[in-house]
């Protein structure tokens, strides 16, 4: 699921809008969230319920802090704030269901947070000198492998900023959907334990669950789902799907994230291999600023483009109240940038802190920093790979567009408590 603006105030005209042929947006306020940077509450170890461990796929190699490369060179900006922030989601309750992914052992973390708690730093402190002895003090390294070894690819994603309005006409025709009312999640895991974990999507058509349906026949319908907005341009919209989440500037001079909520369940196809498979565009040069290029040379061609992908993601509105914030990922908190990671959790449990030694996007130039395991995604499997988040806008798009390098990871974990481990 994956910007730097000036912030505004979302209005109640955010939570209504109207789809045209289709359901009334309706959206009940939920309550706000705890401000980033507010006092962390940590509950005392006996309240964490006592859960079965989750078995993890890696190999982990207990390691020093001097045998991290750049460690000590490493930059410190934001981190104990995203530190304080994790530790949020460490000290949530334990629910013990193997349907979410694996997050790292709360009970080997309560001390840690603790400490965090007590310190009286301030949450956005950039005291190196603090922020690094306070790891080395609490934490130890331990390198993640897996039966390809310690290496493994290292991309970069994004949060998109976009243009669009509440309501359709004039530029403003790409529908950015709510989930729809007949759309069904199915847990495997509660009819068949073996299945734990697995999902499936559909609808009901005479008592029989279906798959529910593709990209164009969701266009297609007379019953589309909710529209929380529409878009100026058809790529853009679909760039936003894929990343998913995103920003929108509104005609109305608000801004609203459209936060990822569900999808269909569909297989989701690149559109630049189709135009490619199509002879349109060479894979090569299948970047979003070509693909945009064609459709706006092909504008009666843009819907057979983008109805060959069948995947669709349905969003949900959030207000944008912290510009050092972005959306939230697969763990539940915001994610912010340049400091989360998206991970394959049955080998780095979320919410583990990382040492990630890769280097920066098309270059040589070493990147080496802390960073924190709060998000998956489909295509992020195996020991180290990671899906670095580069925060919000172009430039940061810029920067994950070209990010395809090789890197490894050492997790970061409480010195007490052994190798680690996930609930």
């Amino acid at each position: 699921m994956k910007l730097r603006l000036l912030t505004l105030s979302v209005s109640s005209a955010v939570l209504l809008a109207a789809c045209s042929g289709g359901t009334p947006f309706v959206s009940v306020d939920a309550p706000e969230a705890p401000a980033i940077d507010a006092p962390l509450t940590v509950p005392p170890l006996s309240s964490f319920a006592e859960t079965s461990a989750r078995q993890l796929s890696g190999q982990y190699t207990q390691a020093s802090w001097s045998d991290l490369p750049g460690w000590e060179q490493a930059q410190v900006d934001n981190l104990w704030l995203t530190l304080l922030n994790n530790c949020r989601g460490l000290m949530r309750p334990i629910s013990g269901s193997l349907t979410i992914p694996a997050r790292a052992t709360p009970q080997a973390w309560q001390p840690v947070c603790k400490a965090v708690a007590e310190s009286g730093q301030p949450a956005r402190s950039n005291d190196a000198a603090f922020v690094k002895n306070f790891l080395q003090t609490h934490l130890m390294p331990w390198k993640v492998s897996g039966a390809n070894g310690s290496r493994n690819t290292v991309t970069g994603y994004y949060e998109p900023v976009v243009r669009g309005s509440l309501t359709q006409g004039g530029v403003y025709q790409w529908p950015m959907y709510a989930p729809p009312a007949d759309l069904l999640t199915i847990d495997l895991g509660s009819v068949y334990p073996e299945l734990a974990g697995k999902r499936i999507r559909g609808k009901l058509v005479d008592n029989k669950v279906v798959p529910y349906d593709t990209r164009e026949k969701i266009n297609a319908s007379a019953n589309k789902p909710p529209v929380i907005a529409w878009l100026d341009d058809p790529v853009e919209a679909f760039f936003l799907q894929i990343q998913g989440s995103g920003r929108v500037l509104l005609d109305n001079g608000e801004t609203l994230r459209l936060a990822y909520a569900d999808h269909n369940g569909r297989p989701y196809t690149s559109i630049g291999k189709w135009l490619a498979d199509k002879g349109e565009l060479p894979i090569s040069q299948a970047s979003m600023q070509n693909i945009k290029a064609w459709a706006k040379a092909n504008p009666d061609r843009v819907h057979e483009m983008l109805n060959a992908n069948q995947a669709m993601v349905f969003f949900r509105p959030e207000k944008v109240t912290d510009e050092a914030v972005g959306p939230k990922g697969a763990y539940g908190i915001p994610l912010i940038a340049q400091r989360s990671v998206a991970v394959d959790p049955t080998f780095v449990p979320l919410g583990s802190p990382l040492f990630l030694s890769t280097t920066q996007p098309g270059s040589t130039e070493p990147l080496q920093t802390v960073v924190f395991a709060q998000d998956t995604g489909a295509a992020i499997k195996g020991a180290a790979r990671t899906d670095f988040f580069w925060g919000s806008g172009p430039e940061a798009g810029n920067m994950a567009g070209k990010m395809k390098q090789q890197g490894e990871v050492w997790i970061l974990w409480p010195k007490q408590a052994g190798a680690p481990s996930a609930r």
